[in-house]
């Protein structure tokens, strides 16, 4: 199906129509050696506006805004901000022309104060008590007018995940910021906070502040943006008001083509368990368990939703083998867990980990090394006397290209440097490790009893998402056990067959999707009526 082509956002109504844009970017351009990252990009963003800027991972979004915030320049082009050019490369210029930027990733000093955090960068931290408590007067006085309460002398170790993306947005604001850039809002924030957020976004627009919103939640883009611009391979390819888009139209402007999202489609033949957790715990710690209890069966996706930070991480380590129990019991197929990762891929136990880029490869080795690392030492990729040094690598390099092949990995062959791969190419490049098993002459190795797939589509877009949940369906249909770990509650309620929520490292019982409303898991998430 053919959408229509996407038209120019008409004018805002009131006092947008008559203001000229407050940022404009004219015919910016980057390169990087032979990549165009940036091709002439053209964009506005008008007085009170929330501009959605949408695109595939690598369709040029952080270079364009890298370049606006100061942190490129451009090869050409030039930003103008009020009517007033912008000096290029210049960071400190960005903030004093009104550009605040909250990244997805928060830059908070957990041992300090708000106050302090706020301050940090901008002021003296040593002030006297008279000009920090004129400080403290402003940061209250700022959180009143945009509905962002805050106590400034909380410690931010103590903040939830919704406050601590509070202090980001005031900071920006404490520094006089007009234009805010927020990159992935919402990726880690229950349903209630992302409703809290979306009204004190409706409140910041309403004074006057313009926003541009990152997002690859597409019906978020839709409710909270008055116009969409998506980039494609480093060009915008489509401007258009976010009334009368939707979702389809926007996915199809992202990638090219149509986007078939896989509909839910329960298990048909759930199997025996093959993992049980009986009262697990760990040592404690910021991320830990406290007698968790769960069942994994063959042939189902059992989803975990919450909030990250409350034992996600330990849980996953502990079903790899990177962490034991420190009481409790675990058993896979039937026998105690050895928490030996070796051990734990020759039982069939596959990992997607939750950093692709930090614990998922080494980048500075070949995609084909990578392929194989978890299995080296197995007799399909090493020879008996592999002490020498004596790796199968034509083997290893032909499976690596079938993973290639197999699941779409773009970016170079079997020798480009894994950390060369785009984010979405680098997780296929993982997911194809994890499911694909290796074959010669002989047959091929067992397909996965147990996978492990934790945060698997953070951060991909529409396509990339899409086609790492078929792959997760189709290894449930073909037998394996599935654990998905994901803050993405679309995700949770699509995919998973019986969800559990998890917080401050607890663990409610998993019950069938069907039993669950978004509102019931967003208030488990936050810790109400956890058992």
């Amino acid at each position: 199906m053919k959408h229509p082509a996407p038209t120019a956002a008409p004018a805002h109504p009131g006092s947008r129509a008559q203001a000229a844009p407050v940022l404009r970017l004219h015919g910016i351009t980057k390169r990087f050696g032979k990549l165009v990252a940036n091709d002439g990009i053209s964009l506005t963003l008008e007085l009170g506006e929330v501009l959605a800027l949408l695109g595939e991972n690598g369709a040029g979004k952080s270079t364009l805004m890298s370049i606006l915030f100061g942190h490129y320049v451009a090869d050409e082009g030039h930003i103008e901000v009020d009517g007033q050019p912008l000096p290029p490369g210049q960071p400190r210029a960005a903030l004093a022309a009104g550009i605040g930027m909250v990244h997805q990733h928060f830059t908070l000093a957990d041992n300090l104060s708000v106050l302090d955090n706020v301050l940090l960068g901008s002021e003296p931290l040593w002030w006297p008590f008279s000009r920090r408590a004129a400080a403290r007067e402003r940061l209250l006085a700022v959180a009143k007018r945009f509905g962002l309460p805050v106590q400034p002398d909380a410690r931010v170790a103590s903040l939830s995940v919704g406050e601590r993306q509070r202090v980001e947005i005031l900071k920006a604001l404490y520094r006089g910021a007009r234009i805010l850039i927020l990159d992935e809002p919402t990726a880690v924030l229950t349903p209630q906070e992302s409703e809290a957020l979306f009204d004190t976004l409706a409140q910041m627009v309403a004074q006057g502040l313009s926003i541009i919103f990152i997002s690859h939640k597409l019906g978020e883009v839709l409710r909270v943006s008055h116009r969409v611009a998506v980039l494609r391979q480093g060009r915008l390819v489509a401007q258009a008001p976010a009334e009368g888009t939707t979702q389809g139209q926007l996915a199809q402007w992202m990638v090219g083509h149509a986007i078939d999202t896989p509909p839910r489609s329960p298990a048909q033949a759930v199997g025996q368990p093959v993992c049980v957790l009986t009262d697990v715990s760990t040592r404690a710690g910021r991320d830990r368990l406290d007698g968790v209890s769960l069942r994994l069966h063959a042939g189902e996706i059992v989803a975990i939703a919450g909030v990250s930070g409350n034992g996600q991480v330990a849980l996953a380590d502990v079903l790899c083998g990177v962490r034991s129990a420190t009481a409790g019991q675990v058993t896979l197929l039937d026998a105690p867990l050895n928490a030996q990762p070796a051990w734990m891929v020759g039982q069939g136990v596959a990992r997607i980990p939750e950093d692709r880029h930090a614990v998922g490869v080494v980048g500075d080795l070949p995609v084909w090394e990578n392929t194989v690392s978890e299995r080296l030492r197995s007799p399909w990729f090493s020879h008996p006397w592999f002490q020498a040094g004596w790796i199968k690598r034509g083997v290893a390099r032909a499976h690596a290209r079938r993973i290639m092949d197999t699941f779409d990995v773009r970016g170079g062959g079997a020798d480009t440097p894994a950390r060369s791969l785009s984010g979405g190419n680098m997780q296929k490049l993982i997911l194809g490790r994890a499911l694909l098993p290796p074959t010669d002459a002989s047959g091929a190795a067992p397909s996965p009893r147990l996978i492990v797939a934790h945060q698997p589509t953070w951060g991909l877009d529409i396509g990339a998402v899409t086609f790492v949940q078929q792959q997760l369906i189709a290894a449930r249909d073909a037998g394996a056990a599935v654990l998905l770990i994901s803050d993405d509650l679309d995700e949770v309620l699509t995919l998973g067959d019986r969800v559990a929520v998890m917080h401050a490292g607890q663990l409610t019982p998993a019950r069938a999707a069907t039993d669950w409303t978004r509102e019931a898991i967003g208030l488990a998430m936050a810790g109400a009526n956890h058992h």
